[in-house]
């Protein structure tokens, strides 16, 4: 089982002004894969306080997987993917650009999202969109070769040639 730690960047949702639906859809779709959430936490739109919550989930708390949510836009306050690009050791952006290149066939505003995805130690950590619609979209679409991206990660997979 995976352990999974899900980050919501909201100003709003940190300070109550609004309900984290966005990290709720994430937690019901990897808990239906059978993966285990150990944290999940709201935080304001801050790249300093992001950074620090996504290394001490993968440093302290080991988890496999961190999910973040929201601030992958184009507003000054939205900055995941630079805590995120901090956080990693290596990128591993064909995740991001894979979830981008499907949410295009939706929506042409896809082209919008700034998302990252990378690695810090045995940890994978990926941005997703802040609205609940596009999360369940972009994470239904990726979670069996996030799963196996994991497998490998961990040591319990193999190589990905056939």
């Amino acid at each position: 089982m995976f352990k999974v730690g899900i980050i919501t960047a909201s100003d709003k949702g940190f300070i109550g002004e609004r309900e984290d639906l966005s990290g709720k859809v994430i937690a019901d779709i990897v808990k239906s894969k059978g993966y285990e959430v150990k944290r999940k936490v709201i935080l304001p739109d801050d790249e300093d306080k992001l950074f620090k919550e996504m290394a001490y989930m993968a440093d302290e708390l080991r988890v496999d997987l961190i999910l973040t949510t929201g601030g992958t836009g184009f507003s000054s306050r939205d900055v995941t993917p630079e805590a995120t690009i901090k956080a990693c050791d290596r990128m591993a952006n064909g995740i991001a650009e894979a979830m981008r290149y499907y949410s295009l066939s939706i929506t042409p505003r896809a082209m919008l999202s700034r998302a990252v995805s990378g690695i810090r130690g045995g940890t994978l950590i990926i941005n997703l969109p802040g609205s609940p619609k596009a999360v369940n979209e972009s994470l239904g679409y990726a979670m069996d070769s996030i799963h196996h991206g994991l497998e490998i990660l961990t040591g319990q997979g193999g190589e990905c040639a056939r």
